[in-house]
């Protein structure tokens, strides 16, 4: 499936601006691939920008979609006490804390009515009958996992690859179960670790997604067994990512340290620490989509003020060493990084 790109890099799904038709575009006909994010959009958005990437890949490009959970009957009380202090700060109206679906099942009737060639799927895997559907539109499915318990229930729906995501990754952890007793929703594994696990029980092409900001970083993961590299921080300051420009300054800058927190969103997710992650994340109630909608009003007057403070700053461990460019610069800088790093591996024949 991956196997004949010229450079098996991969533009991970960043919901929420970052990923953009044209970083996808940028990457593939530099060599690589890429998945637009359906997460957040509205049905006819996506129809949208799903034309508009098959236009500028020349149809090589994937769709990810998130995976509706349960509705959580969490008291989310307490936490919107504390966020509306937040909203006062920037005077704006908390959002309403509904649960929704993320329109699912029409966005998942899109990407078999354009007949997606990939179609990736994060928190939670598809049901059998929705494999196949994919299947019989000419598409493949691959599942994002966080744990072999994940990938054995992957396996079992018919999924055709495996993204393998380590506890290093930005944003969001693709558990299929989030438990609120602990802070990361889940066991924590490491990206090589988690690779060498699975590589064990499973011989579904695996895609390696986690911290990877360096082209020795791709050769690390391909020599682990992975088919590919699946890349999101190193492209956030790329010229072609919807990244916003308080996000973009934050990244530069490097100082700060990264953290899970439930406070944004509901979900464990990896951001960079500020005053909100700091102060809001201890006690905030494991209910996703609500929590991303009651705060969506104060993340967003905090980026238009400027402010990094009360935004979800979503980044891998390793964001300090992404740098920013072209996004073809960007690829072109992890091949040469791969090639040398492929080269010290000699000592070893």
């Amino acid at each position: 499936m991956f196997d004949d790109l010229e450079f098996p890099v991969i533009v991970a799904p960043m919901a929420g601006g970052p990923t953009t038709p044209q970083l996808v575009g940028a990457v593939t006909n530099a060599g690589g691939f890429g998945f637009l994010a359906a997460g957040y959009l509205s049905p006819e958005t996506l129809d949208a920008r799903i034309a508009h990437t098959a236009d500028l890949t020349g149809g090589r490009f994937g769709v990810n979609l998130f995976v509706p959970g349960g509705r959580s009957v969490a008291d989310l009380s307490a936490h919107r006490e504390r966020m509306l202090a937040e909203a006062v700060r920037y005077g704006v109206e908390l959002g309403d804390p509904v649960w929704d679906d993320d329109e699912y099942p029409a966005k998942l009737d899109l990407v078999v009515r354009h007949r997606v060639p990939v179609v990736s799927f994060t928190f939670g895997a598809p049901t059998s009958a929705e494999v196949q559907r994919i299947h019989e539109a000419g598409g493949t499915v691959a599942v994002t996992v966080t744990n072999p318990e994940e990938a054995d229930l992957a396996a079992a729906r018919g999924a055709d690859a495996l993204v393998v995501q380590g506890f290093e990754a930005g944003g969001h952890r693709g558990l299929f179960t989030d438990d609120p007793g602990n802070p990361a929703g889940g066991e924590e594994y490491g990206l090589l670790a988690l690779l060498r696990l699975l590589g064990a029980r499973t011989s579904l092409p695996l895609i390696a997604a986690g911290g990877l900001v360096h082209g020795a970083d791709v050769a690390a993961v391909l020599a682990a067994g992975a088919s590919a590299a699946q890349l999101g921080t190193v492209f956030l300051l790329a010229t072609e990512a919807g990244t916003g420009d308080t996000q973009r300054r934050a990244l530069a800058e490097g100082g700060r340290a990264t953290e899970f927190t439930r406070a944004f969103s509901g979900r464990p997710a990896r951001g960079m620490v500020n005053r909100v992650l700091s102060d809001l994340s201890a006690g905030a109630p494991a209910a996703y989509p609500q929590l991303h909608h009651l705060s969506k009003p104060v993340r967003g007057a905090a980026a238009k003020a400027g402010d990094p403070e009360a935004m979800s700053l979503w980044a891998g461990q390793t964001y300090p060493l992404a740098g920013d460019g072209s996004a073809a610069s960007i690829v072109a800088r992890l091949r040469a990084e791969a090639k040398a790093a492929t080269e010290r591996l000699d000592r070893l024949r």
